[in-house]
């Protein structure tokens, strides 16, 4: 099916991007569980926006905060593009409306696919990338992201590195982590990773991608622990 007119008009409204090719853009929108044949979804646009938005926020954060240390700014970078943050602007532009997948695939507004949403926000920025080089897509990234960036809290720790540290303050050693369960079709897996820090019992996490459920695995472990609190994590 292809996008309607409407839709387009409001994509466009809330990019503030005019597309010149409307068949990349339905695939920017298109999930694995809907594609029709091999190379019809968004996955390589993905690859792509998620570098472009890199840059765009790593120059942008270099100039906000030109005392900033080299840790501090990749902090920063870290949570502003993370798959929670790229899932509260897929939710603040309505992207859910627009993304078409397979019918085992519901509820795209569920905290469950916020991963999915967030993959969508990216492969969007490599469409308005294709069609305009940077000087179409660092307006719209600086358009959703220039005001997270300068929230104190943008500069929270990525978790598996925040766990490294702790564990080595502890006793010396390294967190390791380690696959236990992998469901779901193939456009759609669900992976449990399980993390062992020497002295401590294991801690779970489960997510979309090996790397996501690592580092659920490590903000379960960190706040069991008490090195984080729940309360300043809903906070941001």
């Amino acid at each position: 099916m292809n996008l309607s007119a409407d839709a387009v008009r409001r994509l466009e409204e809330k990019t503030s991007h005019t597309f010149r090719d409307l068949g990349r853009l339905e695939r920017a929108l298109t999930h694995a569980s809907a594609r029709p044949s091999a190379g019809s979804d968004y996955e390589r646009l993905e690859f792509l926006g998620d570098r472009v938005l890199g840059l765009v926020i790593a120059e942008l954060l270099f100039r906000a905060y030109p005392t900033a240390t080299e840790g501090e700014l990749s902090l920063r970078l870290n949570s502003l593009v993370n798959a929670d943050t790229c899932a509260a602007v897929a939710d603040e532009i309505g992207l859910h409306e627009f993304i078409r997948t397979g019918s085992d695939v519901k509820g795209l507004a569920d905290k469950r696919l916020k991963s999915l949403r967030a993959d969508v926000v990216e492969s969007l920025i490599a469409t308005i990338y294709l069609d305009g080089g940077m000087e179409a897509a660092q307006p719209f990234i600086e358009r959703y992201w220039d005001a997270r960036s300068r929230e104190i809290n943008s500069a929270q720790r990525d978790p598996k590195t925040e766990l490294q540290e702790w564990a080595h303050q502890q006793n010396g050693a390294q967190p390791y982590y380690s696959i236990v369960d992998r469901t779901g079709p193939d456009h759609d897996p669900q992976f449990t990773v399980k993390v062992v820090v020497k002295g401590f019992d294991p801690a779970t996490g489960i997510g979309r991608s090996k790397r996501i459920a690592e580092q659920e695995a490590a903000v379960a472990l960190l706040y069991r622990e008490g090195v984080r609190q729940k309360a300043q994590e809903e906070d941001t």
